[in-house]
């Protein structure tokens, strides 16, 4: 149960390939639309954010693959790591589907920081993928309570560098506080 199998590895890659598939059927530009690839982009307001390979909210994938983790060794039990990566990859893949549909993109413009959202570039959701696999993964060879810890830690740090974070994410898109909204804004 500890590592990934061959078998694992080619479903992984084959499930990215399919996600970049959808995004690009889709319509989204393959790469940042200023032409460049970056390793990292640390401007949350700017024309880059979501379009390079990592940024501030990369930290919330790896949180995704931790959460995923856990979820799937309390349902699954006896589940291969494989066959609950595959399950993960599937629902993160299905939430940059989501995430890059009109009706998100138009609802993270609205009540959250993200002003001028356009959606991600497909590097940036597979990479976003690709971080919550890295999550899992270490989560697998973390003692829960060092994943719980490393998870709070990423909460914390990116909710005092750019005043967001996957929990402040997940409840301006449910339930926006306008109050939240200005103080991320820096008001």
């Amino acid at each position: 149960m500890r590592g990934m199998s061959r078998t694992g590895w080619l479903v992984a890659a084959g499930l990215l390939g399919l996600l970049a598939a959808i995004l690009i059927a889709m319509g989204r530009p393959p790469i940042c639309p200023c032409g460049t690839i970056s390793l990292w982009h640390g401007t949350v307001q700017s024309n880059q954010n979501s379009q390079q390979i990592s940024d501030w909210y990369s930290f919330s994938h790896i949180i995704h693959g931790f959460i995923f983790y856990g979820l799937s060794r309390w349902l699954m039990p006896r589940a291969p790591l494989w066959a609950a990566l595959a399950l993960a990859i599937g629902i993160e893949g299905a939430w940059e589907i989501l995430e890059n549909s009109p009706v998100i993109i138009d609802r993270y413009r609205e009540v959250t920081m993200a002003y001028g959202y356009a959606g991600d570039s497909v590097l940036n959701s597979v990479s976003d993928a690709a971080f919550m696999i890295l999550g899992f993964l270490a989560a697998n060879r973390m003692r829960w309570w060092t994943t719980v810890a490393l998870a709070l830690a990423f909460e914390l740090f990116t909710l005092w560098a750019i005043r967001d974070n996957l929990t402040l994410n997940i409840l301006m898109l449910v339930s926006p506080i306008e109050a939240v909204k200005e103080w991320q804004a820096g008001g």
